[in-house]
């Protein structure tokens, strides 16, 4: 079969692999889809500390079962199913708790075990041990149920955020998850959602796609919000962009009891901000990170899609083979695109 594997920063082949086979509690499946997102890209650029290359990549996979190892039940060859990224060990203190976003022992699709640019994939015990495949339901495609990932952790977000009825919602940074971010909260009873990018062009792209209430630009970004909100700020804003600068004006712009959520992570070598703590302080706003997602996240994401609550499939603006997949990356890294899927 052919694969996508990550040799070292810079270096992704598609080559000639053996299937692979499962263990006695794995499940063997079928990519369909398999898309992908900024991490791919910062993966191609700099690699990951927990990938020992050769591996294989991409972890927003759906695909269907065509074996079953021994001691597996309750899935069969052709069911069609979605797999989380994010593995937690189901055992720590923090899963224990149900912390399991931050699970210290995490371990992921595409980083630990080889992932979705395959004709074929395991997914291994860990993940039917903490209810990770998911049956993909009736009526929604494999490229969409490939989203049901990227859509968990925006829910994860958003739900520690608490997004909810009657807020005025800002996200800054206008790319896939920027999009889902914002009909994720109009599902959710958001009184209006603004979206902001400092690239014009791809803020006109998607906005075009998911049409907010508006769409700014521009070095004054905190002005036009408060203009926007008569000078009251943003019930909750969300910085889904690696920007320091983003999460410094997202303090500014929001309202007082607001909620500000650090979606996206920063630059390891620049993670440091300016915090006015006073503003923090007095506004009594409340700043929350948001780390992935959990199994449950991606059985909710896909029934939100299946729902029609969040569509995704609009937002799937290339399809493309798996030796594409150098292509695929390109077109992320450049921001020409909303959503990429590699179709092994």
């Amino acid at each position: 079969m052919k694969v996508a594997r990550f040799h070292a920063p810079g270096d992704i082949r598609v080559e000639d692999a053996a299937e692979p086979e499962p263990g006695p509690g794995d499940v063997k499946i079928r990519v369909r889809n398999c898309s992908t997102c900024g991490t791919d890209v910062k993966i191609f650029r700099f690699g990951h500390h927990h990938i020992r290359p050769p591996r294989v990549m991409g972890h927003e996979i759906a695909g269907e079962v065509v074996a079953t190892g021994a001691d597996v039940t309750g899935w069969a060859p052709g069911d069609r199913v979605q797999v989380i990224a994010a593995i937690p060990c189901g055992r720590c203190e923090e899963c224990r708790r149900g912390h399991l976003t931050v699970c210290p022992d995490q371990e992921s699709m595409g980083y630990h075990y080889d992932g979705g640019f395959a004709e074929y994939t395991v997914v291994p015990a860990k993940v039917l041990a903490v209810d990770g495949l998911n049956r993909i339901p009736d009526g929604v495609g494999f490229a969409e149920a490939s989203v049901a990932e990227p859509l968990a952790c925006v829910l994860n977000g958003q739900e520690l955020a608490r997004v909810g009825d009657g807020d005025d919602v800002v996200v800054i940074g206008a790319g896939p998850i920027g999009c889902l971010h914002v009909r994720l909260a109009r599902s959710r009873g958001a009184a209006r959602v603004f979206l902001a990018d400092i690239n014009a062009e791809r803020l006109e792209m998607s906005a075009g796609r998911v049409r907010p209430d508006a769409a700014i630009t521009g070095p004054d970004l905190v002005e036009q919000v408060l203009k926007l909100t008569d000078g009251r700020g943003a019930d909750v804003v969300v910085t889904a962009a690696a920007s320091g600068a983003a999460q410094e004006q997202a303090l500014r712009m929001a309202a007082r009891q607001g909620r500000i959520s650090f979606f996206g992570g920063l630059p390891k070598d620049d993670p440091v901000i300016a915090c006015d703590s006073n503003l923090v302080h007095y506004r009594e706003l409340t700043i929350v990170g948001a780390n992935g997602s959990s199994p449950a996240h991606n059985a909710r994401a896909l029934r939100l899609i299946a729902s029609g609550a969040v569509p995704v499939a609009d937002l799937i603006t290339h399809r493309l083979p798996l030796d594409g997949v150098l292509d695929a990356i390109d077109t992320v890294a450049r921001g020409a695109a909303i959503k990429v899927t590699i179709e092994p």
